[in-house]
């Protein structure tokens, strides 16, 4: 995980994502590492370049709204990436929330209520809370579905799953880096992060970056090994009585390849439903054959 220092380290990891003529400094060249100086930061921000080489290195903890706000625009933070500075450069600036670790049963019975459409709910570490058929039938190739970053990084599964896995991985680290900025204190974040990072490179790469963006709606791209392609549309919707907590929901154009793959993917879903049912049966007459 990171240091105590988090400050300076997204300080700089966001200072690297920056090329000069991004924000209208002359590109002299190649650079011994990328992105900004620090002088370069403090020019733009209008701070002195000592004070910003103290904010990067941790000797100062303490800066203004002000001058967090002059540097959110010198690095071309946009409003996610700049709430995250404040966090880290404020303290009490959104406070300490616990997330909530487990599904509340309204909200399974919820999302078993919407049988055309897959829906889960993860929470704060990207575990899966919860999920109705159509989902666990739609991530059904998975070795496990638990975490949807441990999912990705570490099931060989994912490269054929996802249509563009460079795509959904960067996404995944940044959302997770959201989670992070909003549950800074979060254990079971800090074990995810753990142990992806070392178990996965790649993994380890993205969360360098330090990118934050929470998950809000996005176009999805899966082949499924049994429905074939699926484009679908992704929602997401904060559950307000559990912080940390968010309801995912795909949905396909009407009428689409995809609309009809849903369509397939319920039968499916179905089908796995009744023979779990029969399973069921079968195991009980056993148990009784065997008491008798």
């Amino acid at each position: 995980m990171d240091s105590e220092n988090k400050l300076g380290e997204y300080l700089r990891a966001r200072r690297a994502l920056v090329r000069p003529q991004d924000v209208g400094l002359p590109d002299d060249g190649p650079r011994r590492v990328p992105g900004l100086r620090r002088d370069e930061v403090a020019l733009l921000a209008g701070v002195s370049t000592d004070y910003y080489i103290r904010l990067e290195q941790g000797r100062e903890r303490h800066p203004s709204d002000q001058v967090l706000r002059s540097i959110a625009g010198a690095l071309r933070l946009d409003d996610d990436a700049a709430v995250h500075l404040f966090r880290l450069g404020l303290p009490v600036f959104g406070g300490r929330a616990a997330a909530a670790p487990t599904a509340a049963p309204e909200l399974v019975r919820l999302m078993d209520g919407m049988p055309d459409v897959p829906a889960f709910l993860v929470g704060a570490a990207q575990d899966i809370l919860g999920a109705n058929a159509m989902a666990r039938e739609l991530y059904g190739g998975f070795a496990r579905y638990d975490n949807l970053l441990r999912m990705i990084f570490l099931d060989p599964y994912a490269k054929s799953f996802y249509g563009d896995w460079d795509a959904a991985s960067r996404l995944a680290v940044s959302n997770l880096r959201a989670s992070s900025s909003q549950f800074p204190a979060d254990e079971r974040i800090e074990r995810v992060v753990g142990e992806l990072t070392l178990r996965s490179p790649a993994f380890s790469n993205l969360w360098a970056r330090y990118e934050v963006r929470p998950r809000t709606r996005e176009k999805k791209h899966f082949v499924h090994p049994r429905v074939g392609e699926l484009r679908l549309h992704f929602e997401t919707f904060a559950v307000t009585s559990a912080p940390g907590q968010h309801l995912s929901v795909y949905s396909a154009e009407p009428g689409s390849a995809s609309d009809d793959g849903l369509v397939l993917l319920r039968r499916l879903a179905e089908q796995a439903a009744t023979a779990a049912e029969d399973a069921g049966e079968d195991t009980t007459l056993e148990k009784g054959e065997t008491r008798s």
